[in-house]
């Protein structure tokens, strides 16, 4: 019993905890990369549809651009921009040089005027700080530049720039930097890369450099991204060369060095109604390395946490079955009728309301064990005081009766006897002892019952000690006794008729046993809520050991045993009965010159 239940929760806690492990990391390899890529979309789109509803109708410096492309990276983790309506980076008067072109026959309208270059679209920004020395010559002011470029749309967009010689088709003479290059891609509008040259020919310009703008301080980080601003040129390649689906919202996948990123192209109006771009593109190598990790450190994940999972489940199901088991030695006790132990309660939970039920079930059978006991015991002496009764009856009866037949004889022999009528008296004499005898019975068995309830009215119990001190006065007069009284005027509650026959008992009693030219004192003693009426009888002591038993049946006093003092031996144990449905305190105790009998009544509230 007690190793299967620990057992059966061992195995049940350590493969439940092994089920929600083993869940919990197929979960996070098969759905963990899924569940990042998805947030990471849905932040990045919340952030660009916050850009596009409160900053989009802003027209602001370069300043302002760049500090709010710092916040949404620090906002998304994803790099950000704001594209024209031909793809360029908006506000790049930071990043820019200014060239006067020399006059060119293939381009007319161009000859001699100045062109504005983004410097992003043809070099990165470290090659034009003075840590690159060797490329400071092709961006000074003054230099001369030669510049190949594309039209579209009567809008010409450089492609490389390089030294002015005369032959410009020499690679190693342009710095190979490219913003509309489709030379080696193929798309689904044109078949090859030739025929977007064949569509688009490159236009060549010789110029001077007028003027050259740097970027400083943070305006530098937005052009620091070498591969953000490859897909922004790799974007307007496309919107130029209508390769660009018009939809409002993209989302296109991109791997570089195996490294998997995110691109999210929102197309909006700006203020001034001409169409426009938000552009994102966000990493998701962090997943990709945090899962990476996490495979190669399951190992050690499974050892640590199996090892923690047994000591959880052996504690657990220690814990949880040390009490059951507390609960199988108490009962197996309590067959056994040993109700010593408890269990002891430690939680307040459904074990502990458990446990609690069987302290409460096994003080409920040891109280009723013990009071049955008790009953056994009382229903022993019952029976043992019915074989008194019947024995103390059948004494008492038959001396009445003995005496009866006696004289019955001696009439029926001589009917003619002198005597007759003394012999009818005392017959008479004896039936009237029987009667009072029987009456005294069916009166104690009432009382015992239970089913008797008394009822109770107010009165003065000196007046009613003063009554029947006078009924029995002829008694006390008999036997030349002295009657003295210390009664205290105080109404009781009580029923009158019950305890005037107490008290005719107890004084009938102590006439009954009190040698002639004694004294007999009756006194009442107040207290605060109760009177307390005592009879006493000097001249004569009951024997100590023989005090409680004087409220028993035909119990007489050894000296006293004997018809000639008179009585049915049934007053004390009526009295007792009366006393007792009147809940009122009572006894008898020995004096220094006697014996003393008392009792306790309720005192009327005033």
């Amino acid at each position: 019993m007690r190793t299967s239940i620990v057992r059966k929760l061992f195995l049940l806690t350590t493969g439940l905890c092994l089920s929600v492990i083993a869940s919990i990391f197929i979960g996070q390899t098969v759905f963990f990369e899924q569940y990042y890529v998805h947030q990471k979309v849905e932040k990045v789109q919340e952030a660009l549809q916050s850009y596009r509803q409160n900053e989009l109708t802003h027209d602001r410096a370069s300043q302002d651009e760049v500090r709010k492309e710092q916040e949404f990276y620090q906002k998304t983790n994803a790099w950000f921009a704001r594209l024209d309506d031909r793809g360029q980076l908006k506000y790049t008067d930071d990043f820019q040089m200014e060239v006067r072109l020399e006059d060119s026959d293939i381009i007319p309208a161009l000859s001699g005027k100045s062109l504005v270059v983004p410097l992003y679209t043809v070099m990165d920004v470290e090659d034009i700080s003075t840590d690159t020395p060797f490329l400071d010559p092709y961006v000074k002011v003054g230099q001369q530049i030669a510049m190949e470029g594309i039209m579209f749309d009567n809008h010409w967009f450089a492609q490389r720039i390089g030294r002015s010689v005369s032959n410009l088709r020499e690679e190693d003479q342009l710095e190979n930097q490219q913003l509309v290059k489709k030379e080696y891609e193929v798309v689904p509008r044109f078949k090859s890369g030739t025929e977007y040259h064949e569509r688009y020919p490159s236009v060549l310009f010789r110029g001077t450099i007028t003027q050259v703008r740097k970027p400083q301080g943070a305006e530098v980080s937005r052009y620091m991204n070498r591969l953000f601003l490859e897909r922004v040129k790799a974007f307007q390649a496309d919107l130029l060369y209508g390769d660009v689906v018009e939809q409002t919202s993209t989302i296109m996948d991109y791997q570089e060095n195996n490294i998997d990123y995110k691109i999210f192209v929102e197309r909006v109006t700006d203020q001034t109604g001409k169409p426009a771009y938000l552009f994102a593109m966000t990493s998701l190598q962090p997943v990709n390395e945090a899962a990476e990790i996490m495979r190669s450190y399951y190992g050690y994940i499974i050892a640590g946490t199996l090892l923690l999972v047994l000591l959880a489940s052996f504690y657990y199901s220690r814990r949880i079955a040390g009490p059951l088991l507390r609960m199988d030695d108490m009962t197996q006790k309590m067959a056994k009728l040993d109700f010593s132990e408890k269990i002891p309660i430690k939680t307040e939970d459904e074990i502990g309301s458990l446990s609690r039920n069987i302290n409460r079930l096994s003080d409920m059978l040891h109280a009723h064990i013990i009071r049955l006991e008790q009953d056994i015991e009382k229903e022993k002496r019952l029976e043992q005081t019915r074989k008194e009764f019947i024995a103390g009856v059948s004494h008492e009866l038959k001396t009445p009766l003995s005496i009866m037949e006696s004289c019955l004889y001696i009439l029926k022999d001589k009917a003619d006897s002198p005597k007759r009528d003394y012999y009818f008296a005392a017959m008479e004499d004896e039936v009237q002892k029987m009667n009072l005898l029987i009456t005294d019975m069916l009166e104690l068995a009432k009382y015992e019952s239970g089913t008797y309830r008394m009822q109770m009215d107010s009165f003065r119990i000196d007046v009613l000690l003063e009554k029947i001190c006078v009924k029995l006065a002829p008694e006390l007069a008999g036997k030349q006794l002295q009657l003295h009284h210390r009664l205290v005027p105080v109404e009781v509650i009580a029923n009158q008729h019950r305890i005037e026959q107490v008290i005719v008992n107890f004084l009938t009693n102590a006439i009954r046993y009190t040698p002639e030219q004694e004294d007999i004192v009756i006194s009442t003693v107040e207290g605060e809520d109760t009177v307390k009426i005592c009879i006493e009888n000097k001249g004569v002591q009951i024997p100590a050991e023989q005090l409680e038993k004087i409220w028993d049946r035909f119990y007489r006093v050894e000296h006293s045993r004997n018809r000639s003092t008179g009585g049915t031996g049934l007053g004390l144990a009526i009295s007792k009965q009366i006393l007792e449905l009147h809940g009122a305190d009572y006894g008898a105790m020995n004096t220094d010159e006697g014996v003393l009998f008392y009792f306790e009544l309720k005192k009327t509230k005033v």
